[in-house]
């Protein structure tokens, strides 16, 4: 009886229990991890702001910039009167008189408390010297271009070759699937009797060959990531892609308007006229110092014998028993070169000298200028014409080796035939990529060249 009625009672609590459990909301499943994002994928235009951003030799130039503009800050400020404390504090030996053993320092003890105020009036060499500093900051800042245009060159260089390689890659993947085809063909030719082992014996050494390729083929885009990863970020990485944009359209401009942005907007150009400008102002430098200067120096302060504005002397002197120590003086000087041992003469020549030098170089740079753009474009208009020759060639390569695989299978042709047809379809394919990043190799040397 105690039993069934803890049955009873045991029972619904049971049921109940269940029920509660089964009315619960299901447990809720923890969110999906996101997905690793793929590598970092760069066009060129990434790869020119990060080279400038990371690049050592933006920064260096950048650098260049600041050092000469404190220069020319420095020679403005030599233009300009000075403010200066002077604090001095003479002790002299005693010898019971008040100058004591050292008569021109006025006292056993001398003090000076000065503020200095000092003007160089005639000092024509410090104006040309700002000058001079102004000059040699537009040459960091035009070498400051020349470096940000070549680093752009060398980041289109190893940008497509990045691309090249990638293309190679593709290419040698292709190739080893026709391999492994080949392969597949004389395998069971020999089973049936309509080829001969040695035919096998070629297919594998071919397909190992293009093993081989694809494993070259490889190391070359790690190659070629490296040396772009060390000029566009700030640590060493090669875990990125690149933008193949070979497909995309590129215009080759016509050689009157290439030459004459180039010679506008060259940054060789603007350093060679700011390098002779600065000459120029280097002979006027040296040919100021022909001239006298003329310096005024104004005197505010103390300078006596007692730490005070006032001195107090035992004895009355002069009908006064305090003298004023705090007082100012007022000086000018003036510096009249008269003989040197014909140093002034050597310097004036020596930067004349120089003014030459920097003539020469700009008309050297002038025609160097020229002879660049003539072979670059010269270089885009080759690679250009030898395109769709290099696509046909691509193409036919496709087709013989096409016909050459039906042909043995026919037993009309031997397995060196395709095999030597493998090998045409794959030099094929690489030199159509080759042209293509061979224009835009050169297109980007020319568009350097333009400031594009």
């Amino acid at each position: 009886m105690n039993v069934k009625c803890l049955l009873r009672c045991t029972l619904p609590l049971l049921a109940g229990a269940a029920l509660a459990q089964n009315t619960q909301a299901p447990p809720q499943t923890p969110p999906a991890a996101p997905a690793p994002a793929g590598p970092l994928t760069i066009t060129l235009q990434d790869a020119f702001s990060r080279a400038r951003q990371y690049a050592g030799q933006i920064q260096s130039a950048n650098l260049n910039i600041a050092s000469a503009r404190e220069d020319r800050v420095q020679a403005r400020a030599n233009t300009l009167p000075s403010v200066n404390a002077f604090n001095q504090y003479i002790y002299t030996e005693g010898n019971g008189t008040l100058s004591g053993v050292f008569v021109a320092n006025d006292g056993v003890h001398v003090y000076n408390e000065q503020a200095v105020v000092h003007q160089e009036v005639l000092a024509l060499v410090r104006h040309g010297e700002m000058n001079r500093a102004m000059a040699a900051e537009a040459v960091a800042r035009a070498k400051a271009d020349i470096a940000a245009r070549g680093l752009t060159f060398t980041v289109a260089q190893d940008y497509y070759a990045i691309v090249s390689a990638q293309r190679k890659f593709v290419n040698a993947q292709t190739s080893l699937r026709e391999a492994d085809q080949f392969l597949d063909i004389t395998e069971k030719q020999e089973k049936g009797g309509e080829a001969a082992h040695a035919d096998v014996v070629k297919a594998q050494i071919t397909q190992r060959q293009r093993q081989r390729d694809l494993q070259d083929a490889q190391l070359a885009i790690e190659k070629t990531r490296i040396a772009l990863g060390v000029l566009i970020f700030p640590d060493l990485r090669s875990d990125y892609n690149v933008e193949d944009d070979l497909a995309q359209p590129a215009l080759l401009p016509p050689l009157p308007e290439a030459q004459a942005k180039a010679t506008n907007t060259s940054p060789d150009l603007q350093a060679a006229k700011a390098t002779i400008q600065q000459s120029v102002y280097d002979v006027d430098v040296a040919r100021y110092q022909y001239l006298p200067s003329l310096a005024i120096d104004v005197f505010y302060g103390l300078d006596s014998n007692q730490f005070t504005n006032q001195t107090k002397y035992p004895t009355e002197e002069f009908g006064h028993l305090y003298r004023q120590n705090l007082g100012y003086v007022a000086q000018a000087t003036l510096n009249i070169p008269i003989w040197n041992w014909g140093a002034i003469r050597s310097k004036v020549k020596q930067a004349a000298l120089k003014q030459q030098q920097a003539e020469l170089d700009l008309t050297l740079m002038q025609r160097a200028l020229q002879g660049n753009i003539a072979s670059f474009y010269r270089e885009a208009q080759t690679a250009q014409a030898q395109m769709d020759s290099l696509r046909q060639s691509s193409d036919l390569s496709a087709e013989s080796l096409r016909l050459t695989l039906l042909r043995y299978q026919a037993g009309e042709a031997n397995a060196l035939e395709v095999v030597d047809a493998q090998t045409t379809l794959t030099q094929a394919r690489n030199a159509y990529d080759d042209g293509l990043v061979r224009y835009r190799v050169a297109l980007a040397n020319l568009q350097t060249l333009t400031g594009n």
